[in-house]
């Protein structure tokens, strides 16, 4: 008798461990289809990646050609040149003291065009201390319109530079407001890759 009633419960038990060995098999394969679909789209998340910041670029190209066109109403062609060989200077030796004279003599022989705004925010990511806040924060207060050709804005990326200072400082106060401002104002911003500031102020 107590042999019938052993094996009654084992067939009873034996549909249950069955059961939960195709859930936890189900439950595996499940596990194996997210994985390889996670990785899909990483790897489609690569390939589109530099096309969507590219588009990003793109689409901020008009803002440029449109503040060049308002510096060649204001000035001749020579003024013009002259005044992106002295912002040159300083690509061709970063941080050097020729660069950030260069660029000086510039900001006061043209104060307000475009490549003026690149050349505080320049000086800004060269400097460091008061000196460092007071070109980002000249950047912002009067060259906010300015923009590079890659599609770089002076008002957002000065804000975004300042910001991370202020955080490295330790006043969260202030970085939170300049980056609450790139977010009301510049939604589209991007850096010199055409990756979005919002998505690297989300990380930051």
């Amino acid at each position: 008798m107590k042999r019938l009633i052993v094996v009654a419960a084992l067939l009873c038990v034996a549909p249950l461990v069955r059961a939960e060995e195709d859930k936890d098999k189900k439950i595996e394969e499940l596990t194996i289809k997210v994985t390889a679909l996670e990785k899909r789209v990483d790897d489609m998340e690569k390939l589109l990646g530099p096309l969507r910041d590219q588009a990003r670029q793109t689409a901020l190209r008009p803002l440029f050609e449109k503040r060049l066109s308002e510096d060649a109403k204001k000035y001749k062609p020579e003024q013009l040149r002259e005044a992106e060989q002295l912002y040159q200077t300083m690509n061709r030796n970063w941080r050097s003291a020729e660069g950030k004279a260069a660029l000086a003599k510039m900001i006061e022989k043209y104060p307000d065009i475009n490549r003026t705004g690149c050349a505080e925010l320049y000086l800004g990511q060269v400097s460091d201390g008061d000196e460092k806040v007071e070109h980002l924060q000249n950047a912002i207060d009067k060259h906010s319109d300015c923009i590079y050709g890659d599609g770089v804005q002076v008002g957002a990326y000065a804000r975004y530079l300042l910001a991370m200072y202020y955080k490295e400082k330790g006043d969260s106060a202030k970085a939170k407001t300049l980056l609450d401002e790139i977010r009301k104002d510049y939604p589209e911003a991007v850096d010199h890759s055409g990756k979005l500031l919002e998505e690297q102020m989300r990380s930051d």
